[in-house]
């Protein structure tokens, strides 16, 4: 029973940490302790995807970080134990193991005693049935590769506190998703810690296989947002007499994303080149990915409001908008920072949760308040047959539609993912889904840019307070009803020019009180 509960409690623990991968090819072990799992005490060393040497690994390995060699390298690993432990005539084994398995190999791990039930650490009983070494992890060789899993220890000598594990490097010549764990079967060995580092390195640089792509991906999302900032900056200048306010917004939201992608590119070269994430960089490049998507979501909004289009202001809405700009800004920089500054594997699956849901429910009601409003800013439209911007507005609505259905699919397809590929064995593919956000986002900056871009004629979608909307003349004999003849010397304050002056005012008055109860 005892080793059937240690199996478990085993795979638990397993299951747990395949899920919560550190982002880092540098792990550092600052008197890490040793957590019991069923008959086992354990230390998670880390667990990265590793693409194949492409070529002969060279145990001196080169200084460069692109020179084709992938291995797991051990720096100053030392273990050190109690005085009372070891002054105690009771102490038993004192083997500390280090065992690094390709997630392949898992079932590798581990023993047999009764009906199948897995022991980790070898038994006596389990000494005699599987030839194991008593007090020692418990494993067989991969059917694939007889070398693997690669499993070394050292011991304690006599009265001492500290024992080391010599320094070296495991090549590694197959891609796959490898896990370390550090390993004792000693219970006495209370208190014992672990000190030193291990070094992970893909055959390009130090990121971590499932991250690799991503510096290429930024640096070609550079490019991209370049090529956009040429065609509207070039737009901007020719037409910078007409520009308008939200025009202004359009190119402040393209500068930022100019910046984060180049941030992020930076950052993954420097990651990639040392091995550690630049705190810095990756600091600045949250927050101005932050703040570009708080600046879109509040455009999208106040856009969808009819700002500068049906009414000249937001009223008492303002306020309102500006809360919850400010607030998603908050809660999705916390989350940014905590998920990608500092040891991944710290952040909890319950602590995860409780970052992520007020960013997602913020977001809904962003999209939420951002439908209802083009609702009645399409109804406003075509009640005053504001064809041209009835037609912009129209194809606005579209893509935004287009893009929640696509954001809903791809989220679901996001859950499928991570819930069918719990040891993260599909780790090369896992960097489709940052990316997937990115491009989504972008491609709706292009709709933004092409709807909305700087012409010569900004009256076809901006707010006029004179009646001199983008309306022919057929339609404006809708609005005003013909009148008298009257000489050239007729004076301006003509019936029919009062009567037309005065619905619009009326107009006027009604958008205005229409906005203070709003």
């Amino acid at each position: 029973m005892a080793s059937s509960i240690g199996s478990v409690s085993f795979l638990a623990l397993l299951l747990l940490l395949f899920f919560l991968v550190s982002e880092a090819s540098v792990h550092d072990y600052s008197k890490e302790r040793f957590v019991q799992r069923g008959n086992a005490y354990v230390i998670h060393g880390g667990s990265e995807g590793l693409y194949g040497s492409l070529s002969e690994p060279n145990s001196s390995s080169s200084s460069s970080a692109s020179n084709g060699d992938s291995f797991i390298r051990f720096e100053k690993i030392t273990f050190t134990r109690t005085k009372e432990t070891a002054e105690s005539k009771e102490t038993g084994s004192s083997f500390v193991q280090a065992i690094i398995f390709e997630v392949e190999d898992r079932e590798s791990i581990g023993g047999s005693a009764y009906g199948g039930q897995r022991a980790i650490c070898c038994t006596p009983d389990l000494a005699k049935m599987e030839s194991c070494k008593e007090g020692a992890i418990i494993y067989r060789p991969s059917a694939k590769n007889p070398d693997w899993p690669q499993v070394f220890g050292v011991s304690f000598e006599g009265m001492d506190l500290v024992a080391s594990i010599p320094s070296k490097t495991i090549p590694i010549t197959k891609t796959g998703m490898y896990n370390l764990y550090f390993m004792h079967c000693n219970p006495k060995l209370e208190g014992l810690v672990v000190e030193g580092k291990t070094i992970w390195k893909n055959p390009t640089g130090y990121l971590p296989g499932r991250m690799a792509p991503l510096m290429n991906f930024y640096g070609f999302m550079s490019l991209a947002f370049v090529i956009i900032g040429l065609f509207w900056f070039s737009q901007y200048a020719r037409f910078w007499r007409e520009v308008l306010p939200l025009q202004n917004c359009v190119t402040a939201v393209i500068a930022l994303g100019m910046l984060e992608m180049t941030l992020w590119y930076f950052d993954y070269a420097e990651f990639n080149e040392t091995g550690v994430r630049p705190t810095g960089i990756t600091i600045w490049a949250v927050t101005f990915g932050t703040i570009k998507r708080t600046v879109s979501r509040i455009i999208i909004l106040v856009v969808s409001m009819g700002f500068g289009v049906v009414r000249p202001t937001l009223g008492g809405l303002t306020s309102k908008v500006l809360l919850l700009g400010t607030t998603f800004f908050i809660a999705s920089e916390v989350l940014e920072l905590v998920e990608n500054v500092g040891t991944i594997s710290d952040l909890s699956g319950k602590a995860r949760l409780f970052l992520v849901l007020p960013v997602a429910l913020l977001d809904a009601f962003f999209i939420l308040w951002i439908f209802v409003s083009l609702s009645k800013t399409l109804e406003k439209l075509q009640a005053r047959r504001m064809m041209a911007k009835l037609d912009i507005y129209r194809k606005f609505t579209n893509a935004l539609g287009v893009a929640v259905v696509v954001s809903v699919g791809w989220i679901g397809y996001e859950l499928y993912f991570k819930s069918t590929d719990v040891y993260n064995e599909r780790w090369q593919n896992a960097w489709i889904i940052p990316a997937f956000w990115q491009v989504l986002s972008f491609s709706l900056l292009c709709i933004i840019c092409a709807l909305w871009a700087p012409s010569q004629n900004p009256m076809r979608f901006a707010y006029l307070d004179d009646g001199s909307e983008d309306i022919d003349k057929a339609e404006s004999l809708g609005f005003i009803s013909p009148g008298p003849v009257f000489s050239k010397d007729t004076k301006s304050s003509s019936p029919s020019n009062a009567n037309a002056s005065h619905g619009i005012n009326a107009n006027l008055i009604g958008d205005m009180e229409e906005d203070k109860r709003e």
